[in-house]
């Protein structure tokens, strides 16, 4: 059983790690989806970890129907972080009409060759599941992120086990919404084997003067508290799928 933790800081690799992950996903920006790492934060992150880190390609938030610039700019950071040794690099690009972007996807492969490619939930804004699975096939990625192309991997679970069945040699990972809570859950119900967690916590910030006039972040969101992998939810959730070997 694979546990894959999606992470935006070393604090949290090192969390994820002491969990008890089998490997991070790593990205910039976790509050918005995430976005691409800098290389600086990836090797630090190496520095201090052993399990395998994926990195997140992904130039900005919003959808991904990428502009040429931007396209321009992922084939640099695929061929960027595949000479730093990225375990494998996670990618995802659509046309206007919610198809995979082959033309693109093989762009930014050929700039990072020899290191494994995953898709990630761009999978899930596609028209038509089924038949993205078998382009992202003869693309040759490995391992696909999904929810089953609803808002929670639990409330998808049906569509993850057929696309599990017709998967082939590509990895079917359960991502969204998946928690040590509901993981009992999604192993009694699928035939999956790998799942995808933030398993985040909100800390306080040490700021002790505030500005109350100025909001220097998102609206909604204070910049006075900051997200980290919970080591114990981690833990929880390794448990549970140790439970089922």
């Amino acid at each position: 059983m694979i546990l894959e933790v999606c992470v935006d800081s070393v604090e949290s690799a090192v969390n994820a790690e002491l969990g008890g992950a089998d490997r991070i996903e790593l990205c910039g920006d976790l509050i918005v989806g995430g976005t691409t790492p800098s290389l600086a934060l990836y090797e630090r992150i190496r520095e201090k970890i052993n399990i395998p880190i994926h990195v997140l390609l992904r130039p900005r938030f919003g959808d991904f129907l990428y502009s040429e610039e931007e396209i321009e700019i992922l084939t640099r950071q695929a061929e960027a972080f595949s000479k730093a040794g990225a375990d494998a690099l996670v990618i995802g690009c659509l046309t206007a009409d919610g198809q995979l972007d082959t033309e693109v996807l093989n762009r930014i492969m050929d700039a990072g060759k020899g290191t494994p490619y995953n898709l990630h939930r761009a999978f899930d804004m596609c028209r038509d599941l089924d038949e993205t699975l078998e382009t992202a096939r003869k693309l040759g990625i490995v391992s696909i992120l999904t929810s089953g192309g609803v808002a929670s991997a639990p409330d998808g679970i049906q569509t993850l086990n057929r696309l599990k069945q017709n998967a082939g040699n590509v990895d079917i990972m359960a991502g969204a919404g998946i928690n040590s809570q509901n993981l009992s859950y999604m192993l009694e119900h699928s035939c999956l084997t790998a799942f995808h967690m933030s398993g985040k916590k909100v800390l306080p910030s040490q700021m002790k003067y505030r500005n109350p006039h100025v909001n220097m972040g998102m609206p909604g969101f204070s910049e006075y508290e900051i997200l980290r992998t919970n080591t114990k939810e981690i833990q929880k959730a390794r448990a549970v799928l140790d439970s089922w070997k």
